[in-house]
């Protein structure tokens, strides 16, 4: 299916990426200034006992906001601060404290006006870690992985007014997040989350209205949709953040992804995000590629999904130099090019690429040399959170850290917690 982005012009386009710095809105509702769109990242920067924004979440995202990323997503915000991914986790429930949500959007807006600010929506499920949720839900009893038992409780089936309880939930944080000034919601259907184990035969092998079948698998992640659509308006933003595939036997991907997409098209969805993997098979962090230095993993993916969709379309996963990202667009299959860790390391990634044609910011691969202690502590995701503590600190990044200084950042940061497995 084809689409006209159209959007009034602001600033200088540089000639050898007009794509990248070119706008993009769609039905009068996305309205982003440029094509740079930094995916969610799990900030974990929120008071214990709070989970709420603080003035570091503010400084960190109006940073980016002043660095040229033209649309922005929070990291994972929580429908219930009782099933938490992290310690960490900002959460939003009810609007006890919405002028602290208020305060964050205001930090983005009044830095750049016209930069979009979305709120990332989430339930882990049974991907919650013991020490902060002993009895996990999910969609059916089925642990995680043998080798994460020990860190994972074994999930109990949710009952079904309990999934109509959760359908509402998202629809609330979304209302809310909506009255505190966000200029569109995420719901996060990918990476093993709650969502993506419904959608997983692997993981949803329920035998109800919710089971069974793939129309039924994907019933929950529907009615997520149309509530919060109900809560926020036909004129407020909501998109989704979706797995292409799972890369796990038996999980979710190849035609019920892309029925998913077409279902949620003919809803009207505004945005879909492709990623894909999960935290026992994580492609979205390079794992699964053949080499280290491809971008734009999902692209291929994205390209047929083109056919199935009206929807705008970002794709997250690899890109690291501006050449690729104009590539991209430029091969109609994406309209957004989704940036998280090289956004760690270079907030003004965006000002870079206009300045330079040959800009590439290599990631890298953050290593203490002993294989377990990266594993505990989980450096390959840990380096990029200690980077956004420190731009919420007022520090520039320090992309050459080692990552034994990363392992101790997080002892200071998170204590105990550091020391005890927090993704699957």
């Amino acid at each position: 299916m084809s689409q006209t982005a159209q959007a009034p012009s602001s600033g200088e386009v540089p000639a050898h990426a007009p794509l990248l710095f070119s706008p993009f809105d769609l039905n009068g509702k996305i309205a982003a200034p440029n094509r740079f769109f930094k995916s969610a990242m799990s900030e974990v920067m929120a008071k214990q006992g709070e989970h709420l924004p603080t003035p570091e979440h503010y400084r960190v995202y109006g940073r980016w906001a002043a660095g040229g990323t033209g649309t922005l997503v929070t990291g994972n915000v929580m429908i219930d601060r009782n099933a938490l991914g992290e310690p960490g986790n900002v959460v939003l429930e009810d609007d006890r404290h919405l002028d602290r949500f208020t305060a964050w959007t205001s930090a983005v807006h009044k830095t750049k006006p016209l930069t979009r600010f979305w709120m990332q929506l989430n339930h882990p499920g049974k991907q919650s870690p013991k020490f902060l949720t002993p009895n996990p839900v999910a969609p059916s009893a089925v642990p995680l992985a043998k080798e994460l038992e020990a860190s994972f409780a074994p999930p109990r089936a949710l009952e079904p007014d309990e999934i109509q309880g959760l359908v509402q939930r998202f629809a609330t944080s979304a209302g809310l997040a909506k009255r505190a000034g966000f200029d569109g919601v995420q719901i996060h259907g990918a990476h093993g989350y709650l969502i993506s184990q419904f959608l997983s035969p692997h993981h949803n092998r329920r035998d109800d209205q919710w089971g069974r079948s793939a129309e039924n698998r994907r019933r929950f992640v529907m009615d997520v949709y149309r509530a919060v659509r109900a809560a926020v308006g036909a004129h407020f933003p909501v998109g989704i953040k979706m797995n292409s595939a799972d890369f796990q036997k038996g999980g979710f991907g190849g035609e019920e992804a892309y029925d998913l997409i077409t279902a949620l098209s003919d809803e009207g969805i505004d945005l879909i995000e492709i990623s894909g993997g999960n935290y026992e098979s994580p492609a979205m962090t390079g794992a699964k590629q053949s080499t280290s230095d491809r971008e734009a993993y999902f692209l291929d993916f994205a390209a047929e999904a083109r056919n199935r969709t009206n929807a705008a379309l970002a794709v997250t996963g690899g890109f690291r130099s501006g050449a690729a990202m104009e590539a991209a667009l430029a091969s109609g299959a994406t309209d957004f090019v989704g940036i998280a860790r090289a956004l760690t390391l270079e907030p003004e990634l965006p000002k870079k690429v206009a300045a330079d044609p040959e800009y590439r910011c290599d990631v890298g691969r953050p290593t203490t040399g002993i294989r377990a202690l990266d594993l505990m502590f989980m450096i390959a995701i840990t380096h990029y959170e200690t980077q956004i503590r420190r731009m919420g600190k007022g520090k520039d990044p320090a992309p050459n850290m080692s990552a034994w200084r990363t392992v101790a950042d997080n002892v200071l940061a998170l204590g105990r917690a550091a020391f005890k497995k927090r993704r699957a």
